[in-house]
């Protein structure tokens, strides 16, 4: 959580990309070092010393990098199709789970139990080493969005700009946009107790609770996150034609309704197959519009830090610790359907923030001039602003500046 506190600000203040490329260096040496750490039976308690130091570097690195992947993917997205662009991120996360759980799957098939336990554990945590150089190459290769750019470069005093859409610090952010942090803890939180508890704990709930292999367990719920994955863009799509709103609403009631007969389902293994699926469908569409929603929630000028604030908070509190809590509710009531109810009850929190959230669909970002993806898109909106149900023009930041300078980069701005 702490991390949120330290990586969000610095975020807004030295930029996207560098914070960025921060975390993904820490997150990948981390994972890495896990693989060639030695182990007890060699240097006895030092050898967990060195896992617990390596699993903080990751959860650091982790506390930035959502917060900043989500608020640079938003910032450089056209306003008409910043539910569909941004939903690319988390088909990235999940289908990374996915590629995760076979990668496991296909190590202890090949390597067997024995060699496992000897030295294949080692092969997951060390091709992180690769896969984070190739994820370096492309993220030193990116520029910082020119919103953020833009907001940098104000003289907010000369303009005389409210406080709240300037650049702030922890105290700042939380005195101004307390009710966007909130309603943002809320999301993340009902987003992730149903996304942890498909990804993370749902293997080792069906090996624990109905006697499933750890091979079985672990590919049980690929075919639902490959789906997931597959689907998550054509529904932020869908979030640009109907707001975010509808969205949001279909993962919470389908949560709601679908998770207690998913549990049901488990304990038939013929059935497994239909009912991860119906857990991933309340996941899917809480994540596909998580990276277009939230971030708008915020001013340009300390969105990372809000960001990541809102987010820390949620699931390190909430959304990390469902597996446990969840593993926690069975043993103390005897139910093995008890973890269901922690997922439904955030989701009716969830339900109750987005009565209070506003639509942002096709809108500009708080603080953001409007973006759009071509010059022509941007004749059209100077054209129609005046009618435009989208656009209210008294809430645009800046109004002072020449409209025909934001007009010609291309990217903004009516």
């Amino acid at each position: 959580m702490w991390c949120g506190l330290v990586l969000g600000p610095i975020g807004d203040r030295i930029g996207r990309q560098r914070t960025l490329a921060l975390t993904m260096i820490m997150m990948s040496l981390a994972t890495a070092a896990i693989g060639l750490l030695p182990t007890s039976a060699q240097v006895g308690s030092w050898a967990f010393v060195g896992l617990l130091v390596c699993r903080m570097v990751q959860g650091f690195s982790t506390g930035g990098e959502y917060a900043g992947a989500t608020t640079f993917v938003s910032e450089y997205a056209p306003d008409a199709r910043r539910g569909f662009l941004a939903s690319i991120l988390d088909v990235g996360s999940y289908l990374g789970f996915a590629v995760g759980a076979g990668v496991v799957a296909l190590c202890q098939v090949t390597l067997g139990e024995q060699t496992m336990l000897g030295w294949g554990w080692r092969v997951p945590f060390l091709l992180a080493l690769p896969l984070g150089a190739v994820a370096m190459y492309f993220r030193l290769k990116i520029e910082e969005p020119p919103t953020f750019v833009q907001a940098q470069e104000v003289d907010t005093e000369a303009l005389d700009v409210d406080e709240s859409q300037t650049r702030l610090g922890v105290r700042g952010i939380l005195r101004h946009h307390w009710r966007a942090i909130l309603i943002a803890i809320a999301l993340v939180g009902a987003t992730n107790t149903a996304g942890y508890s498909l990804t993370s704990y749902m293997p080792s709930y069906l090996e624990t609770t109905h006697g499933y292999t750890a091979v079985q367990s672990s590919l049980a719920t690929i075919p639902a996150l490959v789906a997931l994955s597959a689907a998550v863009p054509f529904v932020g799509r869908l979030s640009d034609r109907i707001g975010r709103k509808p969205v949001y609403a279909i993962a919470v009631i389908s949560a709601i309704v679908l998770t207690v007969p998913a549990y049901l389902m488990m304990a038939n293994r013929s059935l497994v197959a239909i009912a991860m699926a119906m857990l991933a469908f309340s996941v899917l569409f809480y994540i596909a519009i998580s990276a277009s929603a939230l971030p708008a929630l915020f001013p340009t000028a300390s969105r990372y830090g809000a960001m990541a604030i809102a987010y820390n908070v949620s699931v390190s509190l909430f959304g990390g610790t469902a597996p446990m809590i969840g593993e926690l509710l069975i043993r103390l009531t005897g139910v093995t359907i008890a973890p269901a109810f922690y997922t439904i009850l955030f989701a009716v929190l969830g339900g109750i923030a987005l009565l209070t959230m506003k639509e942002t669909a096709r809108r500009p970002l708080p603080g953001s001039m409007p973006t759009v993806a071509s010059p022509q898109e941007a004749r059209e909106l100077v054209a129609t602003q005046d009618d435009n149900p989208d656009l209210d023009t008294s809430e645009l930041p800046f109004e002072q500046h020449d409209a025909t300078r934001q007009e010609h980069d291309g990217t903004a701005r009516a």
